[in-house]
């Protein structure tokens, strides 16, 4: 049985989607619903049972974990790909309880039962790429963060490397990822979703403006990785346990926001009109202007499948998605 908590978000749900194409569906879904219509992106999906983030939780504090396994089955592995991933987020006391200790009880339960562990990292760790964008073990304890979200996730990075799960998990520098099932995220959804609703509305899109000399307006650049890739690299460590440490999971080159503005322009049929405003002041001193991951060690560990390009991803989420209403698995 596989474990995937955040099972019902963006990354989560598309994870739990290639499983199901890849003839999985003894799955355990572990999210927090809430308000939010997550709830949308679980109905196309096949999996065995759900269970909500604090009952999950609550269950690894009473040891009980494998008493929700049905009998006969052993748990192969848990995804963990839930906590708060807002990076504008200010109580560090809940980013500390959600994306640290929940991490690193949930880790400890994994490897008690030998089952594979694969948890979720960030590109925000690297904060404003002083140190490059290798995803080194070694080079863990050099990153600085430029907020408390990606100081939450390097908590944990560093906690694994310090005490050796390092050697044994595998933890994942997820970059700018999007697509289909981000609808719940607010004001973390992708530019491109943002993107088509403001252009379908007013005709045109706000981009910010550059406040560094070195770049132009709406050319400040992101590593965009299509979440249907990103999934599929995600469950290449599932596939191969005997490679563990930190990877980065991105494109693995840079696209500028104009770039990717005219690919959803291009995708609805529409003619490019962008206006650039200023950014506000709260976020200049914290603003990453350039990430791009190095994805040479991935690749040495076996994965070979080439990257959707942004054009083609771009007009996949907006065409066979955002257009007709659809999540995937519909």
């Amino acid at each position: 049985m596989i474990v995937v908590t955040g099972g019902a978000g963006l990354i989560g749900s598309a994870v739990v989607h290639r499983l199901n194409r890849l003839g999985r569906e003894d799955i355990l879904i572990v999210d927090h619903l809430g308000h939010t219509d997550k709830w949308r992106n679980l109905s196309p999906l096949r999996f065995m049972d759900y269970l909500e983030k604090d009952a999950f939780e609550q269950m690894l504090d009473n040891g009980s974990l494998a008493g929700r396994l049905p009998a006969g089955q052993k748990l192969d592995a848990v995804i963990h790909l839930g906590a708060c991933s807002a990076t504008t987020e200010p109580d560090a006391t809940y980013l500390i309880r959600n994306n640290f200790e929940y991490s690193r009880k949930l880790t400890l339960a994994a490897l008690a039962a030998d089952a594979r562990f694969i948890y979720a990292s960030s590109a925000a760790t690297y904060g404003d790429g002083e140190h490059g964008f290798v995803d080194e073990d070694s080079q863990l304890p050099q990153l600085r963060p430029m907020n408390m979200y990606g100081y939450s996730k390097q908590l944990f990075d560093l906690w694994a490397l310090r005490h050796g799960a390092l050697d044994k998990i595998v933890g994942i520098k997820y970059f700018n990822v999007y697509g289909p099932n981000e609808q719940h995220k607010c004001e973390m959804r992708s530019l491109v979703l943002k993107a088509y609703e403001q252009i379908g509305a007013t005709g045109k899109l706000k981009l910010f403006k550059s406040h560094r000399p070195e770049y132009g307006d709406g050319e400040q650049l992101r590593d965009f990785v299509y979440v249907k890739d990103a999934a599929a690299m995600t469950l290449h460590f599932l596939q191969n346990k005997n490679v563990s440490g930190i990877f980065n999971v991105g494109g693995g080159t840079t696209v500028s926001w104009n770039r990717l503005a005219r690919a959803v322009f291009n995708a609805m049929e529409k003619t490019v009109n962008i206006e650039y405003i200023d950014m506000p002041e709260s976020i200049r001193n914290t603003y990453q202007y350039l990430t791009c991951a190095d994805t040479s060690k991935i690749h040495a560990a076996g994965y070979s499948e080439t990257v959707i390009p942004v054009e083609e991803a771009v007009s996949d989420y907006i065409r066979n998605y955002l257009v007709p209403g659809k999540r995937l698995g519909d």
